[in-house]
């Protein structure tokens, strides 16, 4: 397991996203060989998405032949409302860069059969042949996608009930009427964003230091789903100092003489330029 610290959101958000972008440009993607990214929504990623948006639009990053799953979608809120994971996803990322719109998958929370929904999800991905790199964010309580607390650590795609601290925590996206907020939505599970080649998590923000601190102190528990994935052989943790808070400083420390190795992942920055 890695954890890489930056000094704040931005430097988080940027080495994040070379990484990504390294990830994708070493794999060589052709039409015959996508890489396949997991990917998150919420406040947390976007600075991550406007630095990848700024390697495309450079000519640094093409994703043509990537296709990409993303984490989870509200039940019952139309595709085309401002809030539905839909919307966040194209008007924050999709409609900036060159994917092809057959190769994003989103759950549809409208479904028909919601639990065929959530089997076809799990069986496009492994059609695909699995997640390269799964990135997730987490929530204060430690959930990863919408696997709350308490959920099954070797779970699929399936439907949840959100827990009320969700809830809570969504209704400023809603003009914070708890109303408008979903109760319910599809997820990714625990097990699925496992089984991914590679995974990272941001963790940004001083309200989810206690989560990191479960995510990485402490052992592996149910009740914060991020502590599965120190039995990952692939995890990195990237977070900014806020989010080390409640961390032992011994801890910091370690991971901090480690900086100097974890930066040959993001420098040089590719690009997919010298390929051509």
């Amino acid at each position: 397991m890695r954890l890489v610290i930056l000094d704040n959101y931005d430097l988080a958000s940027e080495w994040a996203a070379k990484y990504i972008c390294n990830r994708i440009i070493q794999y060589k993607p052709s039409p015959s060989r996508y890489f396949t990214l997991g990917l998150p929504t919420g406040s947390t990623p976007l600075g991550c998405y406007k630095k990848l948006i700024e390697y495309h639009k450079r000519g640094d990053l093409s994703f043509k032949y990537v296709k990409t799953f993303n984490m989870d979608e509200y039940v019952g809120l139309p595709r085309s409302h401002p809030e539905s994971y839909h919307s966040y996803m194209w008007n924050n990322f999709f409609k900036h860069i060159d994917i092809d719109p057959n190769n994003a998958h989103i759950l549809d929370g409208n479904a028909a059969d919601l639990k065929a929904e959530c089997d076809a999800f799990e069986k496009k991905i492994e059609e695909a042949g699995g997640i390269d790199l799964f990135v997730g964010g987490i929530g204060p309580d430690g959930h990863i996608a919408f696997n709350e607390p308490g959920s099954s650590l070797v779970s699929r795609t399936r439907l949840k009930t959100l827990a009320m601290d969700t809830i809570l925590a969504n209704a400023k996206y809603f003009d914070g009427d708890l109303a408008k907020v979903p109760t319910m939505a599809l997820t990714v599970g625990v097990g699925t964003v496992m089984d991914a080649r590679e995974v990272m998590i941001l963790i940004t923000g001083a309200h989810k230091a206690f989560a990191l601190y479960k995510a990485i102190e402490e052992g592996v528990n149910h009740m914060w789903t991020v502590s599965a994935f120190q039995q990952h052989p692939h995890t990195i943790f990237v977070c900014d100092e806020d989010a080390t808070l409640e961390l032992r400083v011994k801890t910091v420390k370690y991971f901090k003489g480690l900086m100097h190795v974890h930066n040959k992942l993001v420098d040089p920055l590719y690009s997919m330029k010298e390929q051509n």
